[in-house]
C-alpha cells in the first residue's frame, strides 16, 4: 500500500469540504470539553446519506487499517524497515499486528515471553496490550514510522548493532561470473597487441560457495596463456562464528607471513560480529609520467591491471588474493620504460576485546606461482585471545618438512597513547643446499590517532630478523638463487623483467621498517606520508619507498603536491615531484546557468612532474562526466616533455551501464607512436528466474526481482537499473549488515506502480540475496462512481482485487470521485461506506486498449 498516495487521495477529496467546515469548528470548539466530539456529516453535505460513516475518524483514526511499510523503532532507536499490518480495535485505534517471529527479530528475550504466547503459532498476530501491558506503541504513519517501547527487562542484552543469525540470508542458488577484459594495440617502430582477461566464477547452493579465479593473457610474440589462480569451496559455520574453506586458500597473516595453501582452513570471521564489537587493503599511490599501464601483483599473481592518465593516481578498490603479502606495483609508461616499487601490506596491531578470541587453522600443500619451488605439506595455527587490562595474547605454530617455527606475542591498548604489539618468532630451517639454520625475528607495530590534531599514525612497524632466520617460503626453493619465473618467460621478447623476478637465499631479510601517517589541516587541506625500507644480510642493497603528499581545495580549485622516491636492488633510484591543479569548470558554469549543467561535470587540469634524471613532463586536459547519473566519463589530455622536445596526448571514454562497463582510449606522440586501449567488464548471474547481466560483482550481492517494473533506476550505484524483465543486480552488499535496497519511483513509466519502493536484506557472506518488489502494471483511473442515481457517499472505501497480488485501495472523494492506480483494463471495484447491507456495492468497468496511451483514464461507473 502506497502510504503517501493514500493520504494524498484522501486529502484531495476532503480539501474542498474542509474550507466550509473550519469556520463552524471554531464556533463549536468550546463545547468539546463538555461532550464527546462528534463530526456531523451535514457539514460536508446537506444530505447525510451522501457521506460515508466517518465515526472512525472522529475517534482519532487518521489512517485506515491495512499494511504499511514502516521503519520500526525500539526504545528510541531505529532498528529495521518492514511491512507491518495494522488492525483497528473496538475504539477504532490502530494497533500493530506483530507475530512471535517479529518480536524475536526485534530483540525480545524469548525467555521473557508468557508461556501462552509461546504456545501460539509463530505467525499468529499478538495483541501487545494483552500479552505485554508495559509495552507502548505509537504508529506515526505520516512519517512511515512505528515506535515501540519495551521494558529493558525483556530486551536481550545484545551488543549495539547486533543482528540475530536467524535473520542472515544465505541467498538463492545461482551461477556467477565476473569478467574483465582489456587490450591494447601499439603502432609505431615496434607494433604489438596485448590482451588480458580476468575471470572470477562462482556457484552458490545454500550456504556453500564455490569460487574459481583464472586469468588469460596473450602478447604479439607469445601464445595465449591461461593461468588458474585458485578454486575454493567455502561455507560459514554460524555456531562457531567461523568459515570453512576447502581448496586453494591463504593462511592467516596475523602472526606469520601468509602462504598459499591447497588444503583446508578453518578460521573465525570477525565480520559476523556487530560493528560495535569489531575494523584493511592499502591504498596504492603513484605518479604516471604519461598514459601508463599500472599492474599490481601479490605473491606473484596479477591482481589488478588498469591504465592511468599522466599525473598522480590512487587505487583504493583492490581485491587482494590474501590478507597479506606485499604489493608489487609496476608503472609501464607509453615509451615502455618501467617504474617498479613495493607497497607493504600488513595488518594493524592485534587487539581483541576481553574474552573474545580469534583463531585460524590451515592444513595443506604449499602452492606457488614459481616454477622453482617445491610443494611440501604445511600446518599453520594461530590463536589470539583478549585478556583483562586491555591486553591481548597471541601465538602460533608453522610446520613443514624443512621448517619449524613458534611465535608468541602481546598486544596492548595504551589508551591515549595508541595501541602496540610485540612478538618474537623462533624458526629452525633447512635450505636446499642441506644447511641448517635457526634464528629469531622480532616485530613491533604501533598505531595511534590524535583526536585533537587529527594526526593518524595508521601503522608504524619494524621487524628485525637475525642472520639465521628464514621464512617457510624460503625453504621451498629448489636452488639457492635463481628466478621465480620460468626462464622461457624471460626469453619472451615482450617480457620486461625486474629485480623481483630473482632471489638469493644468501641475502636473507634483515630489517624492515614501514610507516603511514596522515594529517588533516581542516579547511587548509591534508598531508600524508608513507615510508618503507627492507634491508638484507650480506649486502648493502635495500628496497626503499618514500611518499609525501599534500592536498587542498580552495573555492573548488583542487591542488595536489606529491613527492615519490623508490629504489630497488640492481636499479637506479627514481625520484619524482609533481604538481597538479584541477579547476571545476562545471561549477562555474552552473552558477551562471541556474544549475542547468548539473548533469555535466567538467574539470580542467594541469600537471607538472620532474624526476631526478632531468625529465620534465607537463600536461593539460579536460575531464568530466555526462548523462543524468554521470555514468559516461571522458578524459582529454595533451602533454610535453623536455627531453627530445617530445609531445603526447590521449583521449579516453568510459561508460558504466546496468550491464557492465566499456572503456576505450587513444594515445599518440609526435614520433608517430600510437596506442589504442580498450576494455569491457561486467558480470552475468544465472538464477531460477533466468539470466541477469550486471556490473562487476562484489563478494556479496543483491538480486532485485520486480517483474514488470522494467527500466527502473536503482537508488544505489551509478547506472544500475532493472532490465526489460524487471531484474537487476546490486553489487557489493555488506554481509551480516542491513542493506537498504530502493527503486526510484520517478523513473517508472506511467502504467507501473509498486507496493513498496524500499526494502531491507541481511545477506550472509558470499550470498546472492533476493530483494522482491510487487509491481502493478496497469492504468491510473479517475472514476465518477454513482449508486442509485446518486454519487457514492464521500469517504467510502474502495478496493480492487488484483490477480496474484494484494488489493488496490482508495477513498471516494467529493461527488463520487475515486482515483485508483495499477488497474487492469477490465475488473470489479468493491465500495463500502458502512456496515449495513445497503451500504456497499460493486462497480464493473471495462476500458478500451487505447487508454494505455493516456496517463489517466476517466470514466463514470454505475455501482450495483
Amino acid at each position: 500500500m502506497n502510504l503517501k498516495l493514500k493520504r494524498c487521495e484522501y486529502w484531495m477529496a476532503a480539501q474542498k469540504q474542509m474550507k466550509r467546515v473550519v469556520p463552524l469548528l471554531l464556533v463549536i470548539m468550546p463545547a468539546c470539553s463538555i461532550a464527546g466530539m462528534r463530526f456531523n456529516p451535514a457539514f460536508l453535505s446537506g444530505d447525510t446519506e451522501a457521506v460515508a460513516d466517518l465515526s472512525r475518524f472522529e475517534k482519532g483514526m487518521t489512517y485506515l487499517p491495512g499494511s504499511y511499510e514502516v521503519e520500526v523503532w525500539v526504545n528510541d532507536s531505529p532498528l529495521l524497515s518492514r511491512t507491518v499490518t495494522f488492525k483497528a480495535d473496538d475504539e477504532n485505534q490502530l494497533i500493530p499486528c506483530l507475530s512471535l517471529a517479529d518480536l524475536l527479530s526485534l530483540g525480545i528475550n524469548k525467555n521473557a515471553l508468557p508461556e501462552q504466547a509461546l504456545a501460539l503459532s509463530e505467525n499468529s498476530c499478538l495483541d501487545l496490550r494483552i500479552w505485554f501491558p508495559d509495552v507502548h506503541y505509537m504508529p506515526e504513519l505520516d512519517a512511515q514510522r512505528l515506535k515501540l517501547t519495551f521494558p529493558q527487562a525483556i530486551i536481550k542484552r545484545d551488543a549495539r548493532g547486533y543482528i540475530p543469525p536467524e535473520q542472515w540470508d544465505n541467498g538463492i542458488t545461482a551461477f556467477l561470473l565476473n569478467y574483465d577484459f582489456s587490450g591494447n594495440n601499439d603502432r609505431g617502430d615496434y607494433s604489438s597487441n596485448n590482451y588480458y582477461l580476468n575471470l572470477r566464477a562462482g556457484i552458490n547452493i545454500g550456504a556453500w560457495r564455490f569460487r574459481d579465479y583464472s586469468t588469460w593473457s596473450r602478447g604479439s610474440n607469445s601464445a595465449g596463456k591461461l593461468e588458474h589462480i585458485s578454486s575454493t569451496l567455502q561455507r560459514v559455520i554460524i555456531p562457531f562464528r567461523s568459515e570453512l574453506t576447502l581448496g586453494d586458500t591463504w593462511s592467516s597473516s596475523d602472526v606469520f607471513d601468509s602462504v598459499s595453501i591447497r588444503g583446508i582452513k578453518l578460521e573465525s570471521d570477525e565480520n559476523m560480529l556487530p560493528d560495535s564489537q569489531s575494523g584493511f587493503a592499502p591504498t596504492v599511490r603513484g605518479i604516471a609520467k604519461s598514459r601508463a599501464q599500472v599492474t599490481i601483483k601479490q605473491n606473484g599473481y596479477v591482481i589488478y591491471q588498469t591504465y592511468m592518465p599522466p599525473g598522480p593516481f590512487e587505487i583504493s578498490d583492490l581485491n587482494p588474493t590474501s590478507s597479506a603479502g606485499d604489493l608489487e606495483v609496476t608503472i609501464k609508461e607509453s615509451d615502455n620504460s618501467e617504474t617498479v616499487y613495493t607497497v607493504p601490506y600488513a595488518a594493524v596491531p592485534i587487539l581483541q576485546r576481553e574474552g573474545h578470541s580469534k583463531y585460524s587453522t590451515t592444513v595443506g600443500q604449499y602452492r606457488s606461482n614459481s616454477y622453482n619451488q617445491k610443494s611440501p605439506y604445511v600446518f599453520q595455527g594461530e590463536l589470539i585471545w583478549g585478556l583483562p587490562w586491555d591486553i591481548t595474547a597471541y601465538g602460533g605454530a608453522q610446520f613443514s618438512e624443512d621448517y619449524r617455527a613458534l611465535a608468541l606475542g602481546l598486544g596492548l591498548n595504551l589508551g591515549v597513547f595508541g595501541a602496540t604489539s610485540f612478538d618474537v618468532t623462533q624458526a629452525n630451517s633447512s635450505l636446499v643446499d642441506g644447511s641448517k639454520h635457526q634464528g629469531q625475528s622480532y616485530r613491533f607495530l604501533y598505531s595511534k590517532s590524535l583526536v585533537q590534531t587529527g594526526t593518524a599514525f595508521h601503522i608504524i612497524g619494524y621487524r628485525y630478523s637475525t642472520q639465521g632466520f628464514y621464512t617457510l617460503s624460503d625453504t621451498t626453493y629448489q636452488q639457492m638463487s635463481g628466478t621465480v619465473v620460468d626462464p622461457k618467460t624471460l626469453d619472451d621478447k615482450d617480457y620486461v623483467y625486474n629485480w623481483n623476478d630473482f632471489y638469493n637465499l644468501r641475502y636473507s631479510k634483515r630489517g624492515k621498517f614501514q610507516a603511514s601517517v596522515s594529517q588533516p589541516f581542516g579547511n587548509y587541506g591534508s598531508m600524508y606520508l608513507s615510508a618503507s625500507q627492507q634491508t638484507y644480510w650480506n649486502t648493502d642493497k635495500k628496497d626503499s619507498l618514500y611518499q609525501v603528499g599534500y592536498n587542498t581545495s580552495i573555492k573548488g580549485i583542487y591542488l595536489n603536491v606529491a613527492w615519490n622516491y623508490s629504489k630497488s636492488p640492481g636499479t637506479n633510484a627514481d625520484k619524482i615531484v609533481s604538481l597538479n591543479v584541477s579547476l571545476p569548470i562545471s561549477n562555474w558554469l552552473s552558477s551562471t546557468n541556474d544549475g542547468r549543467s548539473s548533469s555535466n561535470a567538467m574539470t580542467a587540469t594541469y600537471g607538472y612532474s620532474q624526476d631526478n634524471h632531468g625529465q620534465v613532463n607537463q600536461y593539460t586536459g579536460v575531464s568530466g562526466s555526462l548523462l543524468e547519473q554521470h555514468n559516461l566519463s571522458y578524459n582529454i589530455q595533451h602533454g610535453f616533455a623536455n627531453q627530445d622536445n617530445s609531445s603526447s596526448g590521449s583521449v579516453g571514454v568510459n561508460y558504466r551501464g546496468a550491464y557492465g562497463s566499456l572503456n576505450s582510449a587513444y594515445s599518440y606522440d609526435n614520433e608517430g607512436n600510437q596506442q589504442i586501449n580498450y576494455g569491457i567488464s561486467g558480470a552475468l548471474v544465472v538464477h531460477e528466474n533466468g539470466l541477469t547481466l550486471s556490473q562487476p560483482l562484489g563478494e556479496t550481492n543483491v538480486l532485485i526481482k520486480a517483474p514488470g517494473a522494467n527500466n527502473v533506476d536503482v537508488q544505489r550505484g551509478t547506472g544500475i537499473s532493472t532490465d526489460w524483465r524487471g531484474y537487476a543486480v546490486v553489487p557489493y552488499a555488506t554481509e551480516y549488515r542491513r542493506n537498504n535496497i530502493s527503486l526510484d519511483p520517478m523513473s517508472m513509466n506511467m502504467h507501473t506502480e509498486l507496493d513498496i519502493t524500499s526494502t531491507e536484506v541481511i545477506p550472509g557472506k558470499g550470498a546472492l540475496v533476493r530483494a522482491e518488489f510487487a509491481a502493478h502494471i496497469g492504468i491510473r483511473g479517475l472514476f465518477t462512481v454513482r449508486y442509485r442515481n446518486k454519487s457514492v457517499p464521500f469517504g467510502a472505501t474502495a478496493s480492487a482485487q488484483i490477480k496474484n497480488s494484494s488489493q488496490i485501495t482508495g477513498i471516494v472523494g467529493d461527488n463520487g470521485q475515486l482515483y485508483l492506480s495499477g488497474l487492469p483494463l477490465e475488473g470489479v471495484i468493491n465500495i463500502q461506506w458502512g456496515d449495513g447491507v445497503q451500504q456497499k456495492c460493486q462497480a464493473n468497468y471495462k476500458l478500451p486498449e487505447t487508454e494505455l496511451n493516456n496517463p489517466v483514464s476517466y470514466a463514470t461507473l454505475e455501482c450495483r
